[in-house]
């Protein structure tokens, strides 16, 4: 890893946030109370989530000009929370400047944006991560540790079956291009979680059936099928968002002796042939916080993070592009 972030590993991180939505406002809620970070500066272009910030948060800097945390001299690394169709042009900056990046998922919407996001992190030697949910979600470690110990025996399958009552989430009303076909919609969003758990496990994926309906040409997909192979392996998709269902989070790895269900990112069910059997988890659930200390460890030491990287989540948003090439 060619260059340090932070000149003493002993310092804070000086973080940047730029953007304030949903996941903006809740990094910047848990940087503040982190040891080892100091938030300098957060942005976005929205008047009242800037407003909203300052009043939750009045001694950091927050202002409508991402740009400004991107350029800033007083800043180590930047957390990207903006709309996805941004991602790179920030990340791409932030890095030839020399500083490290935590982006949210997706990578990003172009293919070309994601290639120059690896570019740019290849090129700087700097550490880079994105914030996929089950990266250190206990429930998803356990599946991978029992994977490789053997206990699951031979992996038959992977089913991955996701349904909205509404789109987007009541959390997420707000967001508006998250109902649209640009840069929106439940793949982007919620799928690409669980792509980067199987691929994480599995290998990379290949798409063998893909479909993904819209109800209008600028309205984010409604309905998804997906057949796709890990090696071997199929993996099978179902995604709604336009029937009266509850919302639901499933995730399934069939194995030949044992086979492991995860639902609601993380409750996790074992099986060996009859009923599902709940599994107690003791290790810490992962969150917000545990990503973003391991992020914060990674610069101050100018090491690798224990997160998945661009390359790693360029190899996510092939996946779902691919459904979105011949929606």
């Amino acid at each position: 890893m060619e260059g340090l972030a932070v000149a003493d590993p002993t310092d804070p991180i000086r973080l940047g946030i730029v953007g304030l939505g949903a996941m903006g406002a809740e990094m910047l809620a848990v940087a503040t109370a982190a040891p080892g970070v100091e938030v300098v500066h957060a942005a976005d272009p929205s008047t009242e989530a800037v407003q909203r910030a300052a009043r939750d948060h009045p001694a950091i800097l927050i202002g409508t000009d991402p740009d400004a945390v991107v350029r800033s001299d007083a800043i180590d690394a930047i957390y990207i929370a903006a709309p996805p169709l941004h991602h790179a042009d920030y990340a791409v900056r932030a890095l030839d400047a020399g500083k490290a990046v935590f982006c949210e998922k997706p990578l990003a919407i172009d293919l070309d944006d994601g290639r120059a996001m690896v570019a740019a992190a290849q090129r700087s030697g700097l550490v880079n991560a994105v914030n996929f949910a089950l990266a250190d979600r206990h429930a998803a470690l356990e599946v991978e540790r029992a994977v490789r110990a053997g206990e699951a025996g031979d992996v038959r399958g992977v089913d991955i079956r996701l349904t909205f009552p509404t789109w987007p989430r009541s959390f997420q009303k707000d967001a508006h291009w998250l109902s649209q076909a640009e840069q929106g919609g439940m793949l982007r969003e919620v799928l690409s979680h669980f792509i980067y758990l199987t691929d994480r496990l599995l290998g990379p994926l290949e798409p063998v059936l893909l479909d993904a309906r819209r109800p209008d040409a600028g309205s984010s997909e409604t309905s998804v099928f997906g057949l796709l192979t890990a090696g071997d392996v199929p993996v099978r998709i179902l995604a709604r968002a336009d029937a009266a269902l509850p919302e639901t989070y499933e995730w399934e790895l069939h194995g030949a002796r044992r086979s492991y269900r995860l639902i609601d990112w993380g409750e996790l069910s074992v099986s060996e042939g009859a009923a599902w059997t709940p599994i107690a988890l003791e290790a810490e659930r992962g969150t917000e916080a545990t990503r973003l200390a391991e992020f914060a460890r990674a610069v101050r030491r100018s090491e690798a993070a224990r997160l998945p990287d661009f390359e790693t989540a360029l190899r996510v948003q092939t996946i779902i592009e691919a459904f979105h090439d011949g929606a």
